[in-house]
C-alpha cells in the first residue's frame, strides 16, 4: 500500500482535506462512548477504595480488605489484553465500528450487574466471586474499547491534525472519571456513611444503563473508518489468511514493546493521582470524614484533565509527540515526591493542587499517546497492535499500581512514613518510559496509509 497518500475522511479522495462535520461526528461518538466505558471502569476502582472492602471482604482488617478489593480490581486489567487481542483481531478483519458497539454493550451489562450484586453478608463467599466475574467482563470489554475508539478518530482525521482529533477519545477517559467521581461525590455529600454503604453505592452502577444507551445510539450512527475500508478491500484480494495477532509480533515486535514501555509511567501515575490518593487519605493520612474532600479534589482534577488533553494533543501536532511524552514522564516522577505530603496536609487547596498538577503532567503523555500508538502500526494490524501494546502494559502498570502502593505504604497503625517508597516506584516506572520513548521514532504528521504486512 502507499505510504504517503492522504484522503478525505469518509470519501477516500487523495489529497483532499477531511470535512469538518464528518470528523466532528466521529470524534464525538468516540468521546461519548469512551466516557461511558471508563465511567464504568473507574467507578469500580473508586468503589473499591471506598466500600468494596467492607461489603465484600468484611472479615479482614480495613487495610487488608481494601487490598483484597484492589485485587479484584487488578484482575480486570488481566482480562484487558485478551479483550485487546479478540476485539483487535475482529476489528482488523471486519471493522472498527462493530467492535466498538459490542465492547460498549458488554461493559454496560457488567457494570449494571454489579449494582445488583448481593454482598458478603447475604450470600457469603459467592459475593466476591460474582464481583470478580463482573470485573473480568469489564476488563475484557475495555480491552477492546480503547484501540477502536482512538483509531476511528485517527483514521478519519487528516495527518496534520491527528494529535488533536485522536486526543478526544483520551479526553473521554477523563470525562468518564469525572462522571464517576461526580456521582460518588454527590452521594457522599447527601447520604450518611451508613446509607451509602447499605444501598447508595449501587446507584452509580445502575445509572450506567442510561449512559450506555446514549453511547450505543451515537456509535451506531457513524461510518466505518475509510482507511480501514481501503485496507480491507486490498486484503480481500490476498490468498493468504489474515491473522492480525501473528502478523503484529512478526512484523512489529519492537513497536509492541515500545508501546508497553511508554505506558508504564503514564498508567501508573494516573492511578497514583486518582485511585491511590483516595485510599491514602481515607486510610493513612485522614479519616472517613475526609472522603468528600478527596472526591471534590478529584472532581476538579478531572475537569482540568479533560480540558488539558485536547490542548496538549493539538500541541503535539506542532512540536511532536516525543518531546511532550518525555516531559510528562520526567514530570510525574518529580511530582510523586511532593504528592503525598500535599495530600496528607488535609488542606483542600493543597490536595486540589496535588491532583491537578499530577493530572496535567499525566496529560503530557496521555494526550499524544493515541496518535503516537496509531502511527506505530500498519493499517491491517493497527487495532490489534495498538490494543496489545496498550493493554499488555496495563497488567504490569495500572493493575498492580494500587496493590503495590498500598503494600509499600504499609500498615496505617504503625505510624511509619513510607511515601518515599511509592515515589521511588513511580520514578522507576518513569525511567522505563523515558527509555521506551527514546527508542521510538517521531511520528508526527506521518500518513496512516502504510502497512508492512500488505507491502511485503
Amino acid at each position: 500500500m502507499s505510504t504517503d497518500t492522504s484522503t478525505t475522511a469518509g470519501t477516500g479522495t487523495p489529497g483532499a482535506r477531511p470535512e469538518r462535520t464528518g470528523i466532528v461526528k466521529v470524534v464525538f461518538a468516540s468521546l461519548i462512548g469512551t466516557a461511558v466505558e471508563w465511567y464504568d471502569f473507574f467507578l469500580y476502582g473508586s468503589a473499591a477504595a471506598l466500600v468494596f472492602g467492607t461489603l465484600f471482604f468484611p472479615e479482614s482488617e480495613p487495610a487488608t480488605a481494601t487490598l483484597l478489593a484492589f485485587g479484584t480490581y487488578a484482575l480486570g486489567f488481566v482480562a484487558r489484553p485478551l479483550g485487546g487481542v479478540v476485539f483487535g483481531h475482529f476489528g482488523d478483519k471486519v471493522g472498527r465500528k462493530r467492535m466498538l458497539v459490542l465492547s460498549l454493550f458488554l461493559m454496560g451489562l457488567a457494570t449494571f450487574a454489579i449494582g445488583l450484586l448481593p454482598t458478603y453478608a447475604a450470600i457469603g463467599v459467592a459475593a466476591p466471586l460474582l464481583l470478580l466475574l463482573c470485573r473480568l467482563v469489564q476488563g475484557f470489554a475495555v480491552g477492546g474499547e480503547w484501540g477502536g475508539a482512538v483509531l476511528m478518530a485517527a483514521e478519519h482525521g487528516d495527518d496534520s491534525q491527528r494529535g488533536f482529533w485522536s486526543s478526544w477519545p483520551q479526553a473521554g477517559v477523563a470525562l468518564g472519571n469525572l462522571f464517576a467521581t461526580g456521582v460518588l461525590w454527590v452521594l457522599s455529600a447527601v447520604q450518611s456513611d451508613a446509607a451509602f454503604e447499605s444501598w447508595g453505592w449501587r446507584i452509580p452502577f445502575l445509572l450506567s444503563a442510561v449512559l450506555v444507551g446514549v453511547g450505543l445510539w451515537v456509535r451506531l450512527s457513524i461510518e466505518e473508518s475509510p482507511v480501514f475500508a481501503e485496507a480491507k478491500a486490498e486484503m480481500e484480494t490476498k490468498e493468504t489468511p489474515h491473522m492480525p495477532i501473528i502478523e503484529v509480533f512478526r512484523k512489529y515486535p519492537k513497536e509492541v514493546f515500545v508501546a508497553m514501555g511508554m505506558r508504564m509511567a503514564e498508567n501508573i501515575s494516573y492511578y497514583l493521582f486518582t485511585i491511590i490518593s483516595i485510599s491514602f487519605l481515607t486510610l493513612y493520612a485522614g479519616t472517613a470524614d475526609d472522603k468528600p474532600l478527596i472526591l471534590k479534589a478529584l472532581l476538579i482534577g478531572s475537569v482540568v484533565h479533560f480540558v488539558t488533553i485536547p490542548l496538549v494533543g493539538a500541541l503535539s501536532d506542532r512540536v511532536g509527540r516525543r518531546p511532550l511524552y518525555l516531559a510528562g514522564a520526567v514530570g510525574v516522577a518529580v511530582w510523586s515526591w511532593f504528592f503525598f505530603d500535599l495530600i496528607a496536609s488535609r488542606s483542600e487547596p493543597r490536595i486540589i493542587l496535588a491532583i491537578c498538577v499530577g493530572l496535567v503532567l499525566h496529560a503530557l503523555m496521555y494526550a499524544p499517546q493515541a496518535a503516537f500508538f496509531s502511527e506505530l502500526f500498519g493499517t491491517s494490524v493497527r487495532y490489534t497492535g495498538a490494543s496489545v501494546g496498550y493493554q499488555l502494559a496495563s497488567i504490569f502498570a495500572g493493575a498492580l499500581a494500587p496493590i503495590i502502593a498500598i503494600d509499600l505504604l504499609g500498615d496505617a497503625s504503625d505510624g511509619t512514613d513510607n511515601v518515599s517508597k511509592v515515589a521511588i516506584y513511580m520514578t522507576i516506572a518513569s525511567v522505563l518510559t523515558v527509555v521506551a520513548v527514546l527508542f521510538a521514532k517521531e511520528t508526527r504528521a506521518t500518513s496512516l496509509r502504510h502497512d508492512r504486512v500488505l507491502s511485503d
